[in-house]
């Protein structure tokens, strides 16, 4: 197992290899933590020097980006589309009034509604290039108008942990070991995993689900084999204002947050991305979280 830190969250890496192995699981280790972090340093809103920061000091210009980023950008785009407007990568400014820190600070109604011109994917203008017959693209063209943020904080760690397990995978496959040789790999990012294979001796992953009620306390304890596995919820990130609580979820066509919802939902799917959307979007349902679980047919698991 190897640790480390990144995009605010505690990461492992666990690798079903032997003990006589353990230089190669170093380096893949090393391998999957580069990519965790060079994903970060590219996409995080909190740095001066990365193309995040570039995309935001032309506005109002069309600008030309890789083709990394317009997969993610088109992954928005489809998020947005699915959910109605609910999963919007444009959102995140409303964070300027909003503190989801436990107290009891309720922005006021005016200064929200200041905030909402400025939010809206539809209101950009993104131009992918058209995809090969592989479905792969070269890029695009993104004209982010002025005033509006993008913010990849609600795909990015899943994203990164399908990244880092995708390259482990292929330095083991260079090796032209057969499938059932492979070991099992997990990647962990702050509970947002990413698995090729099971455990040591065929036994399935074991992984806590966090209890909405008590941090650092597990409530579930599920098993993975393979695919992808994330949570989403409101137990850190959340205020309570006379009495009512108020989670982080918020409806970017209305600034406010979502009422009714879950305070924790885990989907399991082939991939950490799916996973994550998947979960993001049951919350961003309120009270019809369930019916919207079940309708995908995915394994979901719930927390009030």
């Amino acid at each position: 197992m190897a640790e480390f830190s990144a995009m605010a969250s505690p990461c492992e890496l666990l690798m079903a290899l032997p003990q006589e192995r353990k230089k190669q699981a170093e380096q893949l280790a090393h391998l999957a933590a580069k990519e965790v972090w060079r994903i970060e340093k590219t996409y995080s809103r909190y740095r001066q020097d990365n193309l995040f920061t570039q995309l935001h000091r032309h506005p109002d210009q069309p600008q030309r980006v890789d083709a990394e980023t317009a997969r993610l950008l088109n992954f928005a785009d489809q998020a947005w589309q699915l959910s109605e407007g609910l999963f919007d990568i444009t959102s995140g400014i409303l964070r300027q009034v909003w503190t989801f820190d436990g107290s009891d600070h309720l922005p006021s109604p005016d200064a929200v509604k200041a905030l909402l011109p400025q939010v809206g994917w539809g209101k950009l203008n993104w131009q992918s290039d058209t995809p090969t017959a592989e479905g792969e693209v070269a890029g695009g063209w993104l004209t982010l108008p002025s005033g509006m943020e993008l913010d990849f904080g609600g795909l990015g760690k899943e994203y990164a942990a399908d990244r880092a397990l995708g390259l482990m995978m292929q330095q083991l496959e260079a090796e032209q070991l057969p499938l059932s040789s492979q070991p099992g790999l997990l990647v962990n990012l702050g509970g947002d995993l990413a698995c090729s294979g099971p455990a040591d001796k065929g036994k399935p992953w074991r992984v806590g689900v966090e209890s909405p009620a008590e941090e650092d306390q597990a409530s579930l304890v599920l098993e993975i084999s393979r695919g992808g596995m994330a949570t989403s919820g409101d137990s850190r990130r959340y205020l309570i204002h006379q009495g009512k609580r108020y989670s982080h979820l918020l409806d970017p066509r209305t600034g406010w947050p979502l009422e009714d919802a879950p305070r924790s939902v885990t989907v399991a799917a082939p991939s950490c991305v799916q996973s994550g959307l998947v979960a993001s979007l049951a919350l961003l349902q309120g009270s019809g979280a369930k019916v919207f679980l079940q309708e995908t047919g995915l394994k979901h698991w719930i927390l009030e």
